[in-house]
Parts: structure tokens; sequence; C-alpha cells
């Protein structure tokens, strides 16, 4: 037996081996310090501003840490104070429209009921009494499986949504530990950012330093510009729903669009968890023009998303919008809505780690040759 085979084939285990339990320690150690990972993430996202008070306020470190985290605070508090108070407008609203579409409703239903429930139930019951009686009993011991699943079925729910609903009151006190954690992560990681990067310089060797150095330029490069991505395809989507519904004249057509730009985050769903009930409505209610009109409107912007999405993604994250598209797809399949983003997000790391040569070095390791300068 050729040694050169054996010796590869031993290095081709041990890298796999370093990579799948590199993979699991992330993961397992992730699971209990992502407050801190968090904090990490913020303090890296508002150092710029941090190293702006710093440079231009004359002000110490610490304290322009606490103002930009004041100032961050502010403005989610800002954002939610607005959420908040266009829930209660539309709230308002909704208490004096919604009596007069119910009343709508309601009086469909008796329509329907009467002209063709009733008729039908009369013919089935007619229908019915004309078999004979095996074939009755059949129908009747089938309707009873049928009542006896739905049966089951409605009681799992009712008691896994009762189950879970100390689950979610204990979730409370966890997030607000999470929080906390995470702010006080923020501020003394943000406050010793300079002194944390010097000590990883010194750790970390010079190569595994370049190579690192090349991968997160690459991962924040990308994570600004899918960022960036996400923020176009949204106000593509609001103002091509504002035109829609300014055309069909639909009342507080800015605050609807500006709620379907925000619900349009939400991959797979997006705007049609707007749309698609609205049409329906629309429908019942008789409004057959209105509904057509928001159907036309709900297509353009389905088809507007799929179109330019792999385009928009792969301008602002660089990478081909096949790959982009391809990634989305299997994504998608393997992991379900969140595959959207875990798709590209994944395909950013494969692009960057052969950016920076990993796969080539990790070849030469594996073929016993010394690895390109």
């Amino acid at each position: 037996m050729n040694l050169h085979y054996v010796y590869r084939s031993l290095r081709f285990l041990l890298v796999l081996s370093v990579v799948v339990f590199g993979l699991m320690a992330i993961f397992y150690v992730a699971k209990v310090t992502y407050p801190f990972l968090i904090g990490l993430a913020i303090a890296f996202l508002i150092n710029p501003l941090v190293n702006f008070f710093v440079a231009k306020g004359k002000m110490p470190r610490a304290l322009s840490v606490f103002v930009a985290l004041i100032i961050l605070f502010a403005i989610f508090a800002g954002l939610i104070t607005l959420l908040i108070a266009e829930i209660v407008s539309g709230a308002d609203y909704l208490a004096k429209v919604v009596p007069n579409h119910l009343d709508t409703l309601i009086d469909y239903m008796e329509q329907l009921f009467a002209g063709q429930i009733i008729p039908l139930y009369n013919q089935l019951t007619s229908l019915f009494n004309n078999l004979d009686v095996g074939q009755q009993d059949t129908i009747l011991e089938n309707i009873q499986n049928v009542g006896k699943k739905f049966g089951t079925t409605v009681g799992a729910f009712i008691q896994d949504f009762f189950g879970n609903i100390p689950n979610i009151l204990s979730w409370f006190p966890n997030a607000a530990t999470v929080l906390i954690f995470s702010l006080l992560a923020t501020f003394f990681i943000s406050k010793d950012w300079y002194k944390l990067h010097s000590l990883a310089g010194r750790l970390v060797p010079n190569r595994a330093r370049t190579s690192g150095k090349t991968v997160f330029d690459d991962l924040k490069k990308a994570l600004f510009g899918f960022i960036k991505a996400q923020l176009t395809l949204i106000s593509i989507t609001t103002v091509i729903i504002l035109i829609g519904l300014l055309i069909l004249r639909v009342d507080y057509a800015i605050t609807i669009a500006l709620i379907c730009g925000i619900v349009d985050i939400i991959p797979y769903l997006g705007t049609g968890a707007v749309f698609v009930p609205w049409i329906i409505y629309e429908a019942i209610a008789g409004d057959m023009s209105t509904a057509i009109g928001l159907g036309v409107l709900y297509v353009v912007v389905l088809v507007q998303r799929q179109v330019m999405e792999p385009k928009i993604l792969s301008s602002n994250i660089g990478l081909d919008p096949l790959a982009t598209l391809i990634s989305l797809f299997v994504g998608f399949k393997l992991i379900g809505f969140l595959g959207l983003i875990v798709g590209p997000v994944t395909l950013v790391i494969i692009n960057t780690l052969h950016r920076a040569n990993i796969f080539r070095d990790l070849w030469a390791y594996i073929m016993g040759k010394e690895p390109v300068k």
C-alpha cells in the first residue's frame, strides 16, 4: 500500500473531524453565550458611532459608548411608540368600520345558508335515505371517524396551547435577563474594543490573522450588503403598493403600504399575510372591483419580488445571480422559509472562505504540499 495515500487519508479524516467537532463546539457554546454574542454584534454595529463621539466630541470612550447606547435605545423606543400609536389609531378605525362589515358578512352567511347550504343538505338527506342500510351504516361510520379525528386534533391543539402558556410567560423573565446581560456585554466590549482587538491579534498566528481578516471583511461587506438589499426590496414593495392603493382609492393608503412593507420582511408569507385575507373579504362583501384590483396588485408585487430579489441580492453581496437563486431555492427546500435567509448567508460564507484561500490551504495540507504564500 502506498504510504502517501494513507497519509492523505489520515489528514483528510483529521480535517473532517476538526471541522465537525468545531461546528458542534460553536453550536453548543453559542447556546450558553448568546447574550454575549448579541453584545458583540451590537458593539460592532455601534463602533463607528462611538469612534465619532471620541474623535469629534472629545469624549471618553466609556461615555461615548453610553451615549451611543442611549441613542440606540431612544431610536427603538421611538419606533415602538410610533408602532403603538399606529396600532391604537388602527384599532379606533376598526372599531368604527368593523360592525358594518360584520353585518355585511352575517347577511352574506345567512343568504349562503338559505340559498345554498340548506338546499344542499336537503338533497344529501334525500340521497342518504334512498341508500340501503349497509351503505348508510358505512357513511355514518366514516362521519363518526372524521368527527373523532377532528375532535382529537382540536383537543390536542387546545391542550398544547394551554400547556405552552407557562413557557410563554417564563420567556419574559428570561428575555429581560438576556437583554440586561447583552447591554452590559455591549458596554464592556465596546469600551475595550481596541484592547480586545489587539489581544486577539497577539493570540492568533499571523497567517490565520491574515486569512481571518479577509473572511471578516468580506462577511462584513456581505452583511451590510444583505441589509441594504432587503431595505431596497422593502422600499420597492412599499412604493408599488402605495401607488396601487392610491389608484384604487383605498383609505389610509400610506399606512397600509407601510404595514405591508414591514410585513414583507417575513420570508415566504410576506405581503400575502395582508393581501390574501383582504381580497377574500372584499370578494365576500361583494366589492369585486376592489377584490380584482387588490389581486392584480398582489400579483404585481409577487412577480416584482421574485424577479428583483436575486438580482438585488447578488449585486449587493457580490454573488452571481444564478448562484443566489439556487441558494434561495435549496435553502427553502431544506429548512423552509428560514432557508431563504440561511441559503444566501451560507453561500456568502462559502464564497468568502474560497476568496480567503481557506479551501486551497486545506487541500494543500491534505495532499501534503506547502501552502501557497
